[in-house]
């Protein structure tokens, strides 16, 4: 199986590593990026990454790929999507998968014209085991009608200021932190509500790493734990004063098709970091956490506690024993039609989601995303 990457960041650094270890025909035929911060890590840990290309076309022209890893900064996903799409190529995108309602129409009709099957995504989270388990237990009736959740991703202040030096700052490139980092979280509970989302409103801005919560005992982007996760690509020192436009906290209130509701809150400077859930049913509820590793599922009624586990996770995950699974997940769709847990259209309504939290926050006002979702079935092909 050959595979080949344009945008060899981090992220595509390790998921070379992760999906070697997955099949042992996989094999990297070449990369492109004029910059790839991944390569040292991926060569370190053994893995063979092929030839540099200077673009694309060069690369699907010179080498017969079985998959295409888009790992580009988020504002050039669309591009690298369509020449993939345009091949006949199968292709695996990073999330967020674009960075604009615009961008998710122009995707939309390419999905229209070119089917959903050959592209999938990276929303890792969906193959947590953790979440695995709260839909089960949701399957399975211990829950009832979900009639509200109360979640958060909390960002250490490492993480929040790596995204403060990183190109990610720039919501030219990666749309916003909300679409960049909490799409994940959206399309999880997307998942669980089980229709989608109608009405939004949000509050959030920056209070944390602005220049008058610089330490006043060192230089003001100098303390080692501002600096702990390097960067790569438009990267910089400052961290307090950084000139990128992203928030630093934000809340937002979902109401959905279903009458069920959504709070939601994130947070850049969370020394304790969580990143939990609570899911309210009509007959138990369930809560849950990535970070601290466990899932309860309590009977309503009786107070009985149904389920209470705890994960452990492996040396290779970065996200809680899901990576490899979503790995081994992807290869076996590949290779044997295996069914995946999540499509690009989950991931297009999740990106929808939070760009329409970053309007409502913007406007100070409750969006009715109804208008959104006919424009967005339409571009699909979809009959209203």
């Amino acid at each position: 199986m050959r595979i080949g990457i344009i945008g060899l960041g981090y992220r595509l650094g390790y998921l070379a590593r992760v999906f070697s270890a997955a099949r042992s025909d996989f094999s990297i035929a070449g990369y492109v990026d004029p910059a790839p911060a991944g390569l040292p890590y991926a060569t370190e840990h053994g893995v063979d990454m092929g030839k540099s290309f200077d673009s694309l076309e060069a690369m699907l022209d010179s080498e017969k790929l079985d998959l295409l890893m888009i790992g580009s900064p988020n504002h050039l996903h669309l591009g690298h999507i369509r020449i993939g799409l345009e091949r006949g190529m199968k292709i695996f995108t990073e999330k967020p998968v674009v960075t604009t309602v615009e961008e998710t129409m122009e995707l939309a009709a390419l999905i229209a014209e070119y089917g959903s099957d050959n592209l999938m995504v990276g929303l890792v989270l969906r193959y947590a085991p953790l979440y695995v388990d709260l839909r089960k237990a949701q399957a399975e009736g211990l829950l009832g009608d979900v009639t509200s959740i109360e979640a958060s991703e909390h960002i250490p202040p490492y993480h929040g200021a790596f995204f403060m030096r990183d190109w990610r700052r720039y919501e030219r490139y990666s749309g916003s932190f909300m679409l960049e980092k909490c799409c994940h979280d959206l399309d999880l509970y997307n998942g669980v509500m089980g229709c989608r989302p109608q009405y939004v409103s949000s509050f959030g801005g920056r209070r944390t790493f602005i220049p008058a919560n610089a330490p006043a005992t060192v230089g003001i982007n100098d303390m080692e734990v501002y600096h702990r996760k390097p960067t790569g690509w438009e990267g910089t020192d400052k961290v307090f004063d950084s000139d990128g436009d992203i928030i630093d906290f934000q809340t937002a209130m979902v109401s959905y098709e279903n009458g069920a509701a959504l709070s939601f809150h994130t947070n850049l400077n969370v020394p304790d970091d969580f990143r939990r859930f609570a899911v309210m049913g009509a007959k138990g509820m369930a809560e849950g956490d990535f970070i601290r590793n466990f899932l309860r599922v309590t009977d309503s009624r009786t107070s009985d506690r149904l389920i209470d586990t705890t994960y452990k996770n492996s040396e290779l995950s970065a996200h809680y024993g899901a990576d490899e699974q979503m790995a081994e997940d992807i290869l076996k769709h590949m290779v044997e039609g295996v069914p995946l847990p999540v499509s690009v259209t989950d991931a297009l309504e999740a990106g929808l989601l939070a760009l329409t939290m970053d309007q409502a926050m913007r406007t100070r006002s409750v969006i009715d995303m109804t208008p959104i979702w006919q424009q967005f079935d339409a571009a699909l092909g979809r009959a209203n």
